[in-house]
């Protein structure tokens, strides 16, 4: 929650504070007395029943010691969580200054701040205006973003406006840009160009002609790198605007004192680089709008996803029915929705019955009946009915609304690999200006004549040239396009960082009940004695089991029932502790229990000992069946293992990872299921408060990543390296994971940590070429190849570097668009419905 500010009518500030951990009326006093320490408090008021505290501040500089106050008493301030939109960033250095202003705020725990997503996401107890007033403060716009709000869709208008704008002056540059290089670059390589411009209009006035266009295209399309670069510059942190805005300045400048005033140039230097100039603003322009498209293919996962919410929703209010906009649509609503209409939110059905196409929820392809009481979710698709439910999750509260936010949050999360990154562009731009002064200085000193052209050129060539661009996008771009990626195939990042952390994986530890298996005990074995029949035998075990609660007992009636079978009266029902049950069905008595049971009854079960033998091998435990003093069958019910279980395992093995089974069974059963699936290491036996203690064991072998799906597996999914909870498993386990298995199928475990593999090898491939590109070539661009080979780089010819440099960095990430999974699962933004609520509960 955040810390909320209000204005007070005898103009002090007053300071609303959320406080966790407050039980009585002494807990409220020691916090008001704590509060009231602080140097700077007027007044301080505590509510038990809302906990908050009311503080009133004569000094506003106070605000930043609340906190600590309250904690210092012994009680917390819940962390609130924000979300800006940045505007106006363009490299990593444009990151790292709106960080450490972010950072500066009183209040403010986290900040990070995203290049390709044009996000901050800051945590602590900071209002949200201070927030915004430090972004602009450091030259850049911000606004909160709305989840799930009216205006959601306006920062892609906001974009796709960007985009526009950056084709439209692309055009201009690229216009006027042309013929001021024919003219300069012309004369130099093609033969007679000179003469011809000389004996038609002149060299002054080609060179008024040049001033005249590239005057414009600074002046118009260039004009956003001297607004923004220029006053970066003034403060003291330069970005890649004022990279640009020096160089094609310095080249301008220079070009116009030797066209109107040549005499204050030394002899021999008098010469212009309007092309410079103009083809740098030009060419910088085309390497934005290529970026600002290739981020647009990076968030396409999100655009599926918010393109399957509904615009619109028919309302039943004040006794007619209207149609209003989703964003009006308020809880308890009654909501209806005609034959092929999209559910527009979540709710309850209370009239009518229909079948809903829940496919981009479930991936099955057969509608769902609907009727009184069922559950509907927003963006399935209502096929032959009409229904009127009750709206219970409206907004950003709707399950696919936080779905994408989840997505959203992984995009724009921070790799502990970008570290590197923000170190460098603390003192990237800087360094590159004292270069670029350097390489001036040197070729003044040193240089051949004309010293003042070569020095000129080659420092423009320098600052061009050494752009962050690449190094800002290297790690975002690919962390966007993966998790989407990973979103299409049933994977869900609910943290960013456990894309690193997955690749790093060597144990993957699987909780066996509801994740290798199916959760739910079912009939795996009926054999029979001979003389006996099966659906005799089987009716007559049913009934008496129908009386029991144990959860074997379900499994066999459950099998009667699937076998349309109907089940006889019972009487005389009697429960044998620790051995079986008995009832007279038919008048016949009918005995079920282990082999002890059958012993005491005096029947030899040897007869069976081959079957038993098997299932022991098999990790079931059997069951016998007497029917009328004889024994009848041999019953095994086991929790089936999932089909994609042995696949998904031997798709581990081929990823080159250990897989582990953490298990209460005793150790026989626990080994049999171990060698059947080619598990490596078995831990049975485990109790549910014990499996931590397992995971921690485990972890020597590793870096270890824990599935799991059930409330007693939450403890182990936090404290193993990386959590992987099942999609159809509880919601306290998804809570705790890092990663959800949205389809519950096993065979997400391989494709997650193919496509982390795939990722971090993606963001590497990045920032070698990144880094790598500008160790290379500001040396070039300062002239170190002059000596050896007579070469120069061309201002013109590094403003094209650049510009490729950004492309290549975000072609190279959305390669992971084609990601191919290990293993085929059902697409990502379709699971079952429980399974996707549970996963953004």
């Amino acid at each position: 929650m955040n810390v909320q500010l209000k204005s007070s009518t005898e103009g002090l500030e007053t300071v609303t504070i959320p406080i966790e951990g407050m039980t009585c009326a002494s807990c409220v006093g020691r916090v008001e007395r704590s509060l009231k320490s602080v140097s700077g408090v007027a007044e301080a008021s505590v509510n038990l029943a809302t906990e908050r505290a009311e503080v009133r501040l004569d000094n506003p500089d106070a605000r930043q010691h609340l906190e600590q106050a309250v904690e210092a008493a012994g009680y917390t301030v819940p962390a609130s969580a924000i979300e800006l939109e940045i505007e106006g960033m363009t490299c990593a250095s444009c990151v790292g200054r709106v960080e450490r202003a972010l950072k500066t705020v009183p209040g403010v725990a986290f900040a990070a701040v995203n290049l390709a997503t044009e996000r901050a996401k800051i945590k602590g107890t900071a209002e949200s205006s201070r927030l915004v007033a430090a972004v602009t403060d450091a030259g850049y716009a911000a606004r909160i973003v709305d989840h799930g709000g009216k205006d959601s869709g306006a920062a892609e208008a906001r974009k796709t406006a960007e985009q526009a704008n950056l084709k439209r002056n692309l055009r201009i540059a690229a216009a006027l840009s042309l013929p001021v290089f024919v003219l300069e670059m012309g004369s130099h390589v093609v033969p007679g160009m000179h003469e011809l411009v000389m004996a038609t209009i002149g060299l002054q006035a080609s060179w008024g002609l040049q001033f005249l266009l590239t005057s414009i295209v600074l002046l118009v399309p260039g004009l956003r790198f001297y607004t923004k670069g220029l006053p970066a510059l003034f403060r003291g942190a330069p970005d890649m605007n004022s990279l640009v805005a020096v160089g094609t300045l310095a080249a301008y400048t220079f070009s116009l004192v030797a066209t109107f005033t040549p005499q204050l140039l030394p002899a021999g230097t008098v010469n212009v680089y309007y092309e410079a100039a103009a083809v740098i603003v030009t060419l910088i322009l085309l390497g934005r709008y290529l970026e600002a498209r290739a981020k647009g293919r990076t968030s396409e996962a999100i655009k599926r996803l918010v393109g399957l919410q509904a615009k619109t929703a028919r309302v039943r209010r004040n006794g007619t029915t209207e149609e209003i906009s989703v964003a009006d649509v308020v809880p308890g609503d009654i909501v209806e929705v005609r034959p092929g209409e999209r559910v527009s939110v979540d709710g309850e059905v209370i009239e009518g019955e229909s079948y809903i196409d829940e496919s981009m929820i479930t991936g099955e392809p057969v509608p769902v009946a609907k009727s009184a009481g069922a559950k509907v979710v927003g963006g399935t698709v209502n096929q032959n009915g009409a229904l009127a439910f009750s709206a219970t999750a409206v907004g950003g509260d709707t399950m696919l609304s936080q779905i994408i936010r989840m997505v959203e949050d992984a995009q724009g999360s921070k790799l502990p690999i970008q570290a590197i990154v923000d170190r460098v562009t603390m003192w990237f731009v800087p360094v590159v200006m004292t270069l670029a002064a350097l390489t001036f200085g040197a070729w003044m000193i040193w240089g051949p004549d004309p010293a003042l052209t070569f020095g000129l050129v080659n420092a423009v060539a320098v600052l061009i040239i050494a752009c962050p661009c690449a190094m800002g996008l290297a790690t975002p771009t690919s962390i966007m396009v993966g998790t989407g990626r990973g979103a299409e195939m049933g994977v869900l990042f609910r943290k960013g960082e456990a894309l690193q952390l997955l690749k790093e994986t060597r144990v993957v530890a699987l909780d066996k009940t509801g994740t290798l298996t199916e959760g739910k005990p079912a009939l795996t074995d009926f054999d029979l004695a001979t003389d006996f029949e099966r659906t005799d035998v089987l009716k007559k075990v049913a009934a008496v089991e129908a009386l029991s609660e144990h959860p074997i007992a379900r499994a066999i009636t459950e099998a009667a029932a699937s076998e349309g079978l109907n089940i006889p009266d019972v009487s005389n029902f009697t429960s044998v502790t620790g051995y079986g049950v008995e009832a007279v069905v038919s008048n016949n008595k009918v005995q079920v229990g282990a082999d002890r049971f059958m012993e005491k009854l005096g029947l030899d079960v040897s007869v069976f000992a081959n079957t038993a033998s098997r299932l022991a091998d098999e990790g079931k435990t059997p069951l016998y069946a007497a029917v009328g003093n004889r024994l009848a069958a041999i019953i095994a019910v086991a929790d089936p293992i999932k089909d994609t279980t042995p696949e998904a395992i031997r798709a581990l093995h081929d990823l080159g990872l250990k897989v582990a089974m953490i298990t209460g069974d005793n150790q026989r059963t626990a080994k049999a299921i171990a060698r059947r699936l080619g598990i490596d290491e078995v831990v049975a036996e485990v109790l549910p408060d014990g499996k931590v203690n397992a995971v921690k064991r485990l972890k020597a072998l590793g870096r270890l990543a824990y599935v799991g799906d059930g409330i007693n597996d939450a403890p182990a999914l936090a404290e193993a390296d990386v959590g992987l909870a099942i999609g159809t498993g509880t919601d306290v386990a998804i809570e705790a994971a890092d990663v959800v298995l949205m389809s519950g199928s096993l065979k997400g475990i391989p494709n997650a940590i193919a496509l982390s593999q795939e990722t971090i090898r993606n963001i590497r491939q990045n920032l070698f070429w990144a880094f790598a590109y500008n160790s290379a070539l500001i040396p070039v661009a300062a002239g170190a190849l002059y000596l050896a080979f007579n070469i120069l780089l061309s201002p013109v010819f590094a403003a094209g570097a650049m510009a490729l440099s950004s492309v290549f960095v975000l072609g190279n990430a959305l390669r992971l668009k084609r990601f191919s999974m290990p293993m085929e699962t059902t697409p990502g933004i379709q699971r079952s419905a429980p399974a996707a609520q549970s996963a953004v509960a």
